[in-house]
């Protein structure tokens, strides 16, 4: 997976939450192709690609409310999340938080687990009002990753995520899009929404071997149906 675009330290400390992590993310291949070129799967790990500083859009972002999902329960109160189960595409993956690093650019999950899905851990929690973002892997050095059949969910699929309050947050999946990642439209991603709702990222689309990155980015839309004690 390479790193997210650099020029943006601070930007997310200042409250700007998901929309912020929006500019990050696009630029932010969520995962790493294996092998190399004598591999039979494929190019190595894709390198940094640099991200245009651009902290104004990412605030007009955030100021304008994302397309309305079907209505959905009342949102929770903050808690960490701890797995995503998704039993249509068999995922059942532990979270890790995901950071900054010094250069204001987020960090991936770690390319040698193929079964791990990562939180930014400064953002909207999901099941809380907003947009959760959580981003996995589609391959890693060791083959198919965690989010390789993310493309195939269907609205009306459910994606569960087990809180650590002990509470389960179950959402239901609105769409599934693929967007360029040179025209990735921030605002109906990660744009501010007025209920609980998730977003799930991957890469996908056309691994392009000059760049060493897939060109798309895979995009779940979902919002929070019910939560129940787990």
């Amino acid at each position: 997976m390479g790193a997210p675009g650099a020029g943006m330290p601070r930007l997310l400390q200042a409250g700007m939450g998901a929309a912020a992590v929006g500019l990050l993310l696009i630029y932010n291949s969520v995962d790493t192709r294996p092998g190399d070129d004598d591999s039979p799967t494929g190019q190595s790990a894709p390198p940094a690609a640099a991200a245009p500083a651009v902290p104004g859009q990412a605030a007009a972002a955030a100021a304008k409310a994302s397309p309305a999902a079907a209505p959905g329960a009342p949102a929770l109160k903050r808690s960490k999340p701890t797995r995503l189960r998704i039993p249509q595409i068999a995922v059942d993956a532990p979270f890790t938080e995901l950071t900054l690093n010094q250069a204001g650019q987020l960090n991936a999950p770690p390319p040698d687990d193929k079964n791990l899905v990562g939180w930014y851990r400064d953002g909207v929690t999901p099941g809380e009002r907003g947009s959760a973002v959580v981003a996995g892997h589609v391959d890693t050095t060791k083959g198919p990753a965690v989010f390789l059949l993310l493309s195939l969910l269907l609205p009306g699929n459910k994606v569960e995520v087990s809180r650590a309050d002990g509470t389960v947050a179950v959402f239901t999946v609105d769409s599934v899009e693929t967007f360029a990642k040179d025209a990735f439209p921030d605002q109906k991603v990660y744009g501010k929404t007025q209920d609980a709702q998730l977003r799930l990222i991957t890469c996908g689309g056309t691994y392009d071997k000059k760049r060493r990155d897939y060109l798309d980015n895979v995009v779940v839309f979902a919002h929070l149906e019910s939560s129940h004690k787990a």
